[in-house]
């Protein structure tokens, strides 16, 4: 159930953890059980199988034990061990002053996704902005935020699109309402300068860019935006983000992924086909004035 590939630090912790919790539930064992064996809160187990934290080689050590692990195995899980351990610093540090802790996550699983399903109600999402749109979403809100902070977001959004065309880029199933594309953020020339981007960016193969029209009525009238990240050929996600106006929330729950996956295959069931789409962003940038 990798995010990405088997390389990457953070997917590499998650491996282990889902290893952990299968090996514990394999012996019938609780947290609090593991965690009395390791002299350790419960809570720190439950950190480890999250990929919260990592193992430190002792505790890695005591868990093999514990757990009963043969000579083969544990060599599997030590490599997952090393890796998950790896200490490379993201590009996104350098913007460590204006990036919360949920979005420097949100940026890790982005960094290593191979495939993005994402759900935008007024907003075109992130990856798809020209930076004049990006700052002028960026400079309102209740945020205060200073002119170099501003910058800095911007930056960093502008940033995350070199996922979109790297040698092996990132999928991207976007899906928006065409309030999205009605609603002139920054005025009606960067409004344009946003609808003719979004047509060239959405030829590009590893894009899929569609739009639920008005006239889709209450099946398009889904409120929160979100995104679901996953391998590349992986139908159901591994985790999700969903946004709200005060933060950008983690789920990585089964039932909560369920039933997101669901709500994206149900927006992308109203929503026009990329054809048509294209031709209504070319209708829209017409009638920007």
């Amino acid at each position: 159930m990798a995010v990405v590939s088997s390389s990457s630090p953070l997917t590499a912790r998650r491996k282990l953890g889902t290893e952990l919790r299968v090996l514990r539930d394999r012996l019938g064992l609780t947290t609090d059980e593991v965690a009395s064996a390791l002299n350790c809160h419960n809570s720190k187990v439950s950190r480890f199988e999250l990929a919260k934290r990592s193992c430190t080689r002792r505790d890695f050590e005591a868990l093999m034990e514990l757990y009963e692990v043969d000579d083969e195995k544990r060599a599997e899980l030590a490599e997952l061990f090393t890796k998950g351990r790896q200490r490379i610093p993201p590009w996104w540090q350098a913007h460590a002053d204006v990036i919360s802790a949920n979005y420097a996550e949100f940026l890790a699983y982005e960094a290593e996704a191979g495939r993005s399903r994402e759900y935008q109600a007024l907003l075109i999402p992130g990856l798809l902005q020209t930076e004049h749109y990006a700052r002028a979403i960026t400079s309102t809100g209740f945020a205060a935020l200073g002119p170099d902070q501003v910058d800095s977001l911007v930056e960093v959004r502008m940033r995350r699109q070199q996922r979109l065309r790297e040698d092996d880029p990132l999928v991207l199933e976007a899906v928006v309402t065409e309030a999205a594309l009605r609603l002139q953020v920054g005025g009606a020339e960067v409004m344009r300068e946003q609808l003719r981007h979004l047509a060239r960016v959405a030829e590009l193969a590893n894009i899929t860019f569609r739009v639920i029209p008005f006239t889709a009525g209450e099946n398009g009238t889904a409120t929160g935006a979100f995104t679901l990240f996953s391998d590349r050929d992986q139908d159901a996600a591994d985790v999700a983000f969903i946004e709200s106006a005060e933060a950008t929330t983690f789920r990585d729950d089964p039932l909560a992924l369920r039933r997101l996956d669901r709500l994206f295959r149900n927006l992308s069931g109203a929503a026009l086909t990329e054809d048509d789409t294209h031709k209504l962003i070319e209708r829209v940038e017409k009638e920007t004035v």
